[in-house]
C-alpha cells in the first residue's frame, strides 16, 4: 500500500529527536512505515540538515532518498511569497519549503514550525499567491493532525 504522500520540512525530522515533539513525530514516521504515508522532502532541507547533528543526518539519509527539486520557478514563487510579506526576507527558507511543496503538488506539508509555517494567516496568505501565480493550493499542518486522522 502507497499511503498519501507528505512532505516533510526539516522540524519535523529535528522533532523526531527533541523530547517535546518526538512521541508524534516517530508516531508520524511508524505510519509511513505502514504504509499509510509516503514522506518527501526536498533539497532546501538537505541543505539545512547538512551541519545537523549526526543523528538528524542519519534520519535524513535512511528516510529520502529521492528529493523534491528546486528550479527557478520555486526561487520566484518563494520570492512572490516573501514580497507579498507573508514571511519575512530573513526566513526565505521557510518560504522555499512551501513553493518546493506546492509546486511539486503535494498537500498537505508538514511543519513543527508554528510561527512561520503552520498557521491559518500563513496558509492563507500562500495560498492567495498561489492563486495568483496559476498554482496549485496546499494544507499546512503538524503531525499531530495526521496521526489521529484514522482514529475514530
Amino acid at each position: 500500500m502507497t499511503g498519501r504522500i507528505l512532505s516533510i520540512d526539516t522540524s519535523v525530522i529535528g522533532g523526531y529527536f527533541d523530547a517535546e515533539f518526538a512521541e508524534a513525530t516517530r508516531r508520524l514516521w511508524q505510519l509511513a512505515q505502514r504504509g499509510f504515508f509516503t514522506l518527501r522532502t526536498s533539497e532546501v532541507t538537505a541543505t539545512e540538515i547538512a551541519n545537523a547533528p549526526g543523528p538528524i543526518r542519519r534520519l535524513f539519509a535512511a528516510s529520502f532518498t529521492q528529493l523534491i527539486k528546486l528550479n527557478p520557478d520555486t526561487v520566484a514563487l518563494a520570492s512572490a511569497y516573501v514580497a507579498h510579506k507573508i514571511v519575512p526576507p530573513k526566513y526565505h527558507d521557510d518560504a522555499l519549503h512551501v513553493a518546493a511543496c506546492s509546486l511539486a503538488g503535494i498537500s498537505p506539508l508538514v511543519s513543527w514550525n508554528f510561527k512561520h509555517l503552520v498557521n491559518l494567516r500563513r496558509e492563507d496568505g500562500f495560498n492567495a499567491v498561489n492563486l495568483l501565480h496559476g498554482r496549485p493550493t496546499l494544507r499546512i499542518v503538524s503531525p499531530l493532525e495526521l496521526i489521529y486522522e484514522n482514529e475514530i
